[in-house]
């Protein structure tokens, strides 16, 4: 790593060790945005995407958003707002993984922390024969030591009470993995779809592939300049309904990503995400940053640091 790479990385890695007891939000963020994208933000007049979406980390706060981003909470909002057959049944519920009772269990099942983001605090047992408890109730004890306020000033996060949910497993023997739909909404409309592949397999990262509503394939990404000309992938049968659920979850927001699982025919809700990689998108192309900065409509500010 060269010494110009390096000095950013050190005060960002030294920015994130006081993030705890650094109380000025604005001047995190500005500052975080400097060191991780080497370019100065002016907060006051943002015009790309990730650039609006720190302004909407600072200026756009409300109490609701913290049940919206509660991995147990948001599902009584689901349920209420849509239907509760989009919802993945919950199975147990504690507030440290040595309260987890791993014999009352099912063979199959997802266990996952309440307050997490990223996947991070998520533990998958497809097969009860390779499944290792010590590793799980590790991996949960480091994720429930996490907060995704601290670090990237997400607020919706802040002041979360976290605890473990145990899900019902919805993967098959064909797709241990469900496909993962992220609609990115702007103004209570869904405009695209951005489809997950290849997760977890062989620690390869993912590939994403942004679609619109009619399922023509958007480049958006700097990785798709070598997608071949006509690549498309198979349109899910209820993608219409998809859309449909992810404009309803996104009314009223200026802009939300709304995450749905597809398998077997049948549609789960997954999450709602504020901040889109927390507004640090390295994998879109700087038009698609453009563009889609020019679809955010920035609210009146609801706070002032």
């Amino acid at each position: 790593m060269s010494l110009k790479n390096l000095f950013p990385k050190a005060l960002k890695n030294i920015l994130k060790l006081f993030s705890p007891i650094i109380t000025n939000d604005l001047w995190f963020v500005k500052t975080m945005y400097r060191l991780r994208t080497g370019k100065e933000i002016d907060i006051k007049n943002p015009q790309t995407y990730n650039e609006k979406l720190q302004w909407l980390k600072i200026y756009n706060r409300h109490d609701f958003q913290h049940s919206r981003v509660d991995k147990l909470t948001v599902k009584d909002i689901v349920a209420r707002e849509i239907d509760s057959r989009y919802i993945i049944p919950t199975i147990g519920i504690w507030d440290s993984p040595a309260q987890i009772d791993f014999d009352t269990l099912p063979e199959r099942f997802v266990l996952k922390t309440t307050h997490g983001y990223g996947g991070k605090g998520v533990v998958v047992c497809n097969d009860p024969e390779t499944f290792n408890r010590k590793k799980a109730i590790e991996t949960l004890r480091h994720a429930m030591r996490k907060n995704n306020y601290p670090k990237l000033r997400e607020w919706p996060y802040k002041g979360l009470k976290p605890r473990i949910i145990a899900e019902e497993y919805i993967g098959t023997d064909k797709e241990p993995i469900p496909a993962d739909y992220k609609f990115f909404c702007f103004d209570g409309h869904a405009e695209y779809v951005m489809v997950c592949k290849g997760r977890n397999i062989g620690g390869k990262k993912p590939r994403y592939y942004f679609f619109d509503r009619e399922w023509n394939f958007c480049p958006f990404n700097k990785v798709d300049k070598n997608t071949p000309t006509g690549f498309t992938l198979p349109k899910p049968d209820k993608i219409d309904e998809m859309f449909d659920i992810a404009d309803k979850l996104s009314r009223n927001e200026p802009h939300v990503r709304i995450d749905l699982y597809y398998i077997d025919n049948k549609i789960y809700f997954g999450e709602i995400t504020y901040f889109n990689a927390s507004g640090y998108d390295k994998d879109i192309t700087e038009e698609t940053d453009r563009y889609f900065g020019t679809l955010i409509k920035l609210p009146k500010p609801s706070y002032k640091p």
